[in-house]
């Protein structure tokens, strides 16, 4: 015994044995015990825990938390207690949110957990028994049967007509058959180990005797839990950017601290003066509330987005779509329904499409060249379909209910929607065998025998003597035969899975299998498929306009994932296809050279896909994973943005996501892209407003300083318009509706910075603009010998009114109040007026203003003060409106 991983399915049943030292009547208990000692228990493992008080004090290391506590500290030497106590709160709220946000994200492997099995049968010491699956040791021999969970990796010794479901594993779509046998290739793929079978997966026909050959995490149950542990959950743009902000803030508020101080004591003030002043300004510089504004603003998305069947897990995450360009797709469940269904029939020489999708039996059945339909004809394929059938299908108030192969309640849909009934008695079965590829099933309708059977197409027709032609049975010539052989590599050209189908009269009931395969009668094709989401198509449409590429990742096959991405308009015509074997040999660079050209994966593992997610990151993109099976889990997580399926999700897959599908619709990505852009244009939209806000601020009072004036805003007034008038109209901005063109701009890049596209040649304009005006109404109030307090008032309500101006052109990055409007968002108008209310509280409430410092103002002051508010955004106006005239001058030039 090794602890080496050993290629298992590469080693026949007894070379197996040998190598465990085991045999088929099981280990004895000394045995079990050493070996015990040796591999622990067969359960996943997970990492040391970091206590909750770690994970609560990790949410205050936050740079821009950082940021805040320093601005509390200094709050607090300026005696501006209300301020400090005030960013604390907001400190502290969103600690306490990001804090529950970790401990629910963390539940992947308890959620892994949940799909071992918690019991298996044995053999141990010569006979049977039930023990805890965490109880098995490599060398166990365990007994499988239809309806088991696979309790461990177990190579199969024998094998009666077992199937497995491995679609969250592997991503395959239909059980796959097994056998006994071993095959060469150290490197095949999961889905193609047909002598091995995993643990988490799903026996869903037949029995079979398999010795375990690795448990806990030495399975691939357990190397997927491995990768959960160790997948890094990397910081969205948006997370960057906030960063990027604090930083640029925290080094501006310093500097300007140490410039203030340095010019006031070159003018004459006294050191500890100058430095009071140097410290308001940089609290100035600080837009406290721009953390609780943010979350605010996630927090409003998210409502949206769950309206819209999109369910957030991470807050961040909402504005990381806004920023995707690829969308990396599992196809099973996602891109497809996950539901096997007869898209064609071919019998009696006549090609018939069949209609709808899915396990409802709804859509009729047309034959392709528009003639009338033989019914005769598609009665006796139903036959054929419902009797020679394991699976079962019913539908109750509207809900299908289905137990079985998927291929077989493909076949059963089939019937019903061809419609009549069979009275046949089944009174024999010869199963499906790998070796033979058919099933046959003997019935009894009355005195009447028949066998029907239903196989491989190719096995199937070599069987066959006859074929049916307009309801009579008429010899199967070698023209026939081509004509068979040609509509059935039409169906293999679309990718669609292919059954055949045949009956003959049998002399008895208990007729040899030998007998009742032979000199058959042809009845009909069947190809099927698991087909694309109706919707599906369209919202790739739109993803590609709006620049976001879509890639497809699964462990199905070449041909199908082709077949199905060609279908949806993934593939395009010099796009590339690759499988898992392909890529195991390309180094991390090969992989990044060539990720850009692939645009389907198929036949891939769960490392595979992370590679692939890796790849395209270290590529520059920003990759949104979705997904639905545990085989998604790890590449989920380690994306951008994870995207989890709601309804035929595995907890898996929706633990370590950050977006939650709750409709199962690939089009509500689409949306959820839509509302992240929004999000993050809404959150500009407001840092735009804020900082410029604070640059106005900040150059009143500096140049004040500088030019020897007193000073114009008090720290009081300050806090006042930092926390209630920046407050109320950022926030309304959080709920601005999108801009015309949205979903028509490329993706920003990882690399665009906060003050990207010229937001901060807008911020420092217009914030000189504000500081200039207020500072310029201060110092003619002084020259024309009006009071100090009365000075100051102004000053402070023009700061306030322009603020409150500059709001309604902050909806736009490219266009003005003219083109956007007053009146198009009524929540910014609302706050904008509760604010101006404010303020007009603060200037005429006599038991505020010895508080605020403030005088009620005559109405030629408020004159002057509303004159000089909307100077700057009249200037920005007319700049606009050169540009566009000039845009339009040098457009008839061209023409011309």
């Amino acid at each position: 015994m090794t602890e080496e991983r050993t290629a298992w399915h590469t080693l026949t049943g007894d070379q197996v044995l040998v190598a465990l030292e085991a045999t088929q009547n099981g280990l004895d208990e000394q045995e079990i015990e050493k070996r015990r000692s040796i591999f622990g228990e067969n359960a996943l493992l997970e990492r040391r825990r970091v206590s909750l008080l770690s994970v609560f004090f990790d949410q205050f290391r936050n740079f821009m938390v950082i940021v805040l506590l320093i601005a509390t500290l200094i709050s607090g030497l300026l005696g501006e207690y209300t301020d400090a106590l005030t960013i604390m709160a907001i400190v502290l709220a969103n600690g306490i949110l990001g804090f529950f946000q970790q401990v629910r994200a963390e539940k992947s492997l308890a959620s892994l957990k949940q799909l071992t099995a918690p019991e298996a049968r044995v053999m141990r010491n010569h006979a049977v028994s039930h023990v805890l699956a965490t109880a098995l040791v490599p060398g166990d021999i365990v007994l499988l049967e239809a309806g088991d969970r696979v309790p461990a990796d177990c190579r199969l010794l024998t094998v009666r007509e077992l199937a497995t479901e491995e679609s969250s594993l592997t991503g395959e779509s239909v059980p796959v058959q097994k056998d006994e046998r071993s095959i060469s290739a150290s490197q095949a793929p999961l889905g193609d180990r047909a002598g091995m079978v995993f643990m988490g997966t799903m026996v869903t026909r037949g029995k079979a005797s398999a010795v375990v050959v690795e448990t806990g995490m030495g399975t691939e149950m357990g190397r997927i839990a491995e990768l959960i542990q160790t997948s890094e959950s990397t910081l969205t743009p948006l997370e960057h950017r906030l960063n990027q902000l604090g930083r640029i803030l925290v080094w501006l508020s310093l500097a300007i601290t140490i410039i203030v101080v340095i010019a006031g004591v070159l003018h004459g003030h006294a050191l500890y003066e100058m430095f009071l002043a140097g410290v308001s300004l940089a609290v100035a510089a600080i837009p406290e509330g721009l953390p609780a504004i943010v979350t605010i603003a996630l927090a409003l998305g998210v409502s949206r987005m769950i309206a819209r069947n999109a369910i957030v897990r991470r807050l961040p995450s909402v504005e990381t779509l806004g920023c995707a360009t690829v969308i990396c797709s599992d196809k099973t469940g996602t891109l497809t329904q996950n539901q096997m269904t007869v898209k064609r029939v071919w019998l009696e020489g006549i090609a018939y499409h069949v209609e709808g999708e899915g396990y409802q039996p709804s859509g009729q059945i047309l034959r392709a060249d528009g003639l009338r339909v033989d019914q005769d004809a598609l009665l006796r394929l139903a036959d054929v379909a419902r009797v020679c059938n394991n699976a079962t299908w019913r539908q109750e108030q509207g809900q299908v209910h289905t137990v079985g192969d998927p291929t077989e309640v493909a076949l059963l849909v089939l019937a019903e929607k061809i419609g009549g009934t069979s009275s046949a008695q089944r009174v024999n079965e010869y199963p499906f065998d790998s070796d033979r590829k058919r099933m046959s099933v003997i019935a009894k309708d009355g005195a009447r025998v028949t066998a029907y059977v239903k196989g491989a197409p190719d096995v199937l027709l070599s069987l066959c003597t006859h074929l049916f032609v307009n309801g009579e049975r008429r010899p199967l010539t070698p023209a026939l035969r081509e004509k068979i052989n040609s509509a059935l590599a039409e169906m293999a050209r679309d990718a669609l899975r292919t059954i055949g189908l045949a009956t003959r009269d049998a002399p008895n009931d208990s007729v040899a299998q030998e007998r009742v395969e032979r000199d058959l009668t042809f009845v009909g094709l069947v190809g099927m498929m698991d087909p694309p989401r109706e919707e599906v198509a369209s919202a790739i449409i739109e993803c590609k306009r709006a620049g976001i590429k879509t890639v497809m990742i699964t462990g199905d096959h070449r041909l199908t994932a082709e077949a199905v991405a060609l279908r949806l308009g993934i593939l395009p015509q010099n796009g590339r296809v690759m499988t898992g074997a392909e890529l195991d040999p390309l180094s991390e660079r090969a992989l990044e050279d060539v990720v850009d050209q692939v645009y389907v994966y198929a036949r891939v593992t769960p490392q595979h896909k992370l590679r692939i997610v890796k790849a395209l990151q270290n590529r520059g993109h920003v990759v949104a994973m979705t997904g639905d099976g545990v085989n998604d889990a790890p590449a989920i997580k380690s994306a951008d943005i994870g995207i989890a399926m709601g309804k035929s999700g595995t907890d898996v897959a929706k633990d370590a996501s950050s977006l939650v599908l709750a409709d199962d619709n690939f089009a509500t990505i689409v949306a959820a892209i839509e509302e992240g852009r929004n999000i993050y244009d809404n959150i500009r939209k407001f840092i735009r407003y804020l900082l410029t806000s604070n640059v106005g601020e900040i150059l009143t009072m500096f140049f004040a300083m500088m030019m020897g004036l007193p000073l114009p805003l008090l720290p009081i007034q300050i806090l006042w318009v930092n926390l209630v008038t920046d407050g109320l109209p950022a926030i309304a901005l959080g709920v601005d509706s999108p801009e015309p063109g949205t979903m028509m701009r490329p993706p920003r890049t990882m690399r665009e910075g906060i003050f990207a596209r010229g937001l901060g040649r807008q911020i420092i304009t217009r914030g000189i603009a504000i500081g200039v005006v207020t500072l310029s109404i201060f110092a003619i109030a002084l020259h024309l010998s009006v009071a100090l307090k009365t000075a100051q008032t102004m000053a402070f309500a023009t700061l306030v009114m322009a603020q409150l101006i500059l709001v309604f052109d902050c909806r736009s990055v490219s266009h003005g109040i003219r083109e956007r409007g007053i009146f198009g968002n009524p929540y910014l108008v609302a706050a904008v007026a509760i604010s101006f209310m404010m303020l007009w509280i603060v200037m005429y409430l006599p038991a505020l203003q010895p508080i605020f410092k403030t005088v009620p103002l005559s109405l030629s002051q408020w004159g002057a003060v509303l004159f000089a508010a909307v100077l700057p955004t009249l200037s920005v106006g007319a700049r606009r409106a050169r540009r566009r005239h000039s845009a339009r001058e040098g457009t008839l030039r061209k023409a011309a």
